[in-house]
């Protein structure tokens, strides 16, 4: 089975990786790019177009420019599936561009290449499924979990609301970390060390994506509201030197 793969940032190369265990991987990438992929053929845009399922490991903000481009060299029968860490929107741009005779599955793997750094056994993937025969959709259900991935079948909603008070919020608080340029220390306790990874596991990645995770799930706004709030609740109650449970 032919399985392709649009875009081999860092997460689409570790995507690629996991996925030619078991199937034969073909990628493109919009950047020329050196890799040392030798499990995955690297192919012009339309060679996608043979494979039978296309993963998209692209930004958020960009889903809707890759479908465009797609779209000439989609086949009947052809699966495509986002990988974003947002599901409301890419999935509502793949049913508005793809046409009906592509089938359409919502993915969001919940790591990347720092937080698998040790092995993708047990950790969480986001099934959506939006438009696909359900013997296809059981089919990468298995597959997943014979990976050793930990599989959650979510409606994009609960998927967007849930992962903004559990991805955003690490994010926002990642950077918001980084931004005070924290350091080791020799005196450091395991809860700092702690705060020390999550800078490295959200601040390696992107800024392109910490934006489009920030702007285009619904519900971070409100996540970020609410940290504000209880921010200035906990200030409030050190500046009046009072108690707080």
């Amino acid at each position: 089975m032919k399985v392709g793969i649009y875009g081999l940032g860092r997460f689409g190369t570790l995507w690629a990786s996991i996925v030619s265990k078991r199937f034969e991987v073909y990628g493109y990438n919009r950047t020329p790019r050196t890799l040392n992929l030798g499990s995955v053929t690297i192919v012009p845009l339309e060679g996608l177009g043979e494979c039978s399922t296309i993963f998209l490991c692209t930004a958020i903000s960009s889903i809707e420019s890759v479908l465009k481009e797609l779209v000439p060299f989609l086949k009947p029968g052809t699966l495509v599936a986002d990988t974003c860490s947002v599901k409301s929107y890419p999935i509502r741009m793949m049913e508005e561009i793809l046409p009906s005779y592509v089938s359409i599955l919502g993915t969001h793997p919940m790591f990347g290449p720092d937080s698998s750094k040790n092995g993708i056994a047990g950790l969480p993937l986001i099934l959506t499924p939006v438009r696909l025969p359900e013997e296809s959709y059981r089919f990468w259900e298995d597959t997943f979990t014979s990976f050793g991935l930990r599989v959650v079948k979510m409606s994009a909603e609960d998927h967007d609301r849930e992962a903004a008070f559990t991805q955003g919020i690490t994010h926002f608080i990642g950077r918001v970390l980084k931004d005070m340029n924290l350091k080791p220390s020799p005196i450091a306790t395991m809860g700092y060390r702690k705060l020390l990874e999550i800078v490295e596991q959200t601040c390696n990645d992107p800024w392109q994506l910490f934006l489009d995770l920030q702007q285009y799930n619904p519900y971070t706004k409100e996540m970020r509201n609410q940290l504000q709030t209880s921010f200035q609740r906990i200030l409030s109650s050190l500046d009046r030197g009072g108690g707080h449970s």
